[in-house]
């Protein structure tokens, strides 16, 4: 066999190899989508992971089944996804806690967020509440401070877990107020939601999606928001600056990754997906009634990766500040 013939056999090899590729991206997705969520029912990313897969199966033309894998702050779900095979079948939902704090926060963690995820696109970000137990006897921010000093440590709050955001959130109430309290975590801001319902825990920090219903009937009392603007959606509740916490601003966010090598024209498809069903006014009205729309400056998807490398400081930074040792 001359050499030639190898030459044009390895070409045609080559070109051949080529076209399954592109067939094989053109293909994706060729079956459903899973969507894993570190968190029970009823949080705020299970919420955002369902608005995503309600809004981008017709586009992808499959379906994207959310499945709730709760624990250890969102890290389950997470290290199921940073080793998962990198098809783009199984991506990730998730906020601060399993992607960005957890390595600040937990002593082991068998997998690298940074390394091992890749960002697919905001698909949420806003202010959390601060939302009390309608019994306590506060008001407002104020009060609640003037409360807490009374009693140190007595207050519980609770949040979706050690190191989530509503826990970090809480920490960087407790350091800007001067007050003393004592953190419960929980499997999710579901289950945390319903014993502040219940009395359990005096107040948390969370996304309005969760706590509003509740102060809507009346069970849970909303003292503020911690952005630096109000929420139009509750255009009556002052935020923490307002509310006298001089530089107080605590933004939560919900971030779909993928694994780390899935290859590129697959990552190119989700991220479009996603930029088309966001625009949808249906899905803008939602988010930001929710007061959860990405801000524009996030919209681009190669904006994601420089915001979380932003994160990362930030959240070294906080740990630090609050003392908190690894678990």
């Amino acid at each position: 066999m001359d050499f030639l013939h190898l030459t044009r056999r390895g070409a045609c090899a080559a070109l051949l190899a080529g076209a399954a590729s592109g067939v094989l991206a053109q293909a994706y997705p060729a079956r459903p989508v899973k969507l894993a969520v570190g968190a029970a029912p009823g949080g705020p990313s299970d919420f955002l992971a369902r608005l995503m897969a309600d809004t981008m199966q017709p586009l992808l033309g499959q379906p994207l089944v959310v499945e709730n894998k709760p624990g250890a702050s969102g890290t389950f779900a997470a290290e199921a996804v940073a080793k998962a095979a990198p098809d783009g079948y199984t991506l990730l939902v998730s906020g601060p806690a399993a992607v960005v704090n957890a390595p600040y926060v937990m002593a082991r963690l068998n997998y690298d967020p940074a390394r091992e995820l890749t960002p697919l696109a905001v698909i949420g970000a806003g202010a959390f509440v601060l939302a009390v137990h309608a019994g306590l006897p506060v008001r407002s921010v104020q009060e609640l401070a003037a409360y807490a000093r009374s009693k140190p440590g007595a207050i519980n709050f609770g949040s979706g877990g050690n190191g989530s955001s509503g826990h970090l959130a809480g920490e960087f109430y407790s350091q800007t107020a001067g007050v003393q309290m004592t953190h419960v975590p929980y499997k999710g801001d579901g289950p945390a939601i319903n014993d502040l319902l219940g009395g359990q825990i005096q107040l948390m920090f969370t996304a309005p999606n969760v706590a509003v219903p509740h102060a809507k009937s009346g069970r849970l009392r909303i003292l503020a928001v911690t952005s630096r603007e109000r929420l139009p959606a509750l255009p009556e509740v002052p935020t923490m600056v307002e509310a006298g916490l001089k530089d107080f601003e605590y933004l939560g966010w919900i971030i779909a990754f993928a694994p780390a090598a899935t290859p590129r024209p697959v990552v190119e498809t989700l991220q479009a997906a996603w930029a088309r069903a966001r625009v949808q006014p249906a899905v803008r009205s939602k988010l930001e009634e929710l007061g959860m729309q990405a801000p524009e400056r996030l919209a681009a998807a190669e904006a994601v990766a420089p915001f979380l490398r932003d994160e990362h400081a930030r959240m070294a930074r906080l740990v630090k500040a609050a003392g908190i040792k690894p678990e």
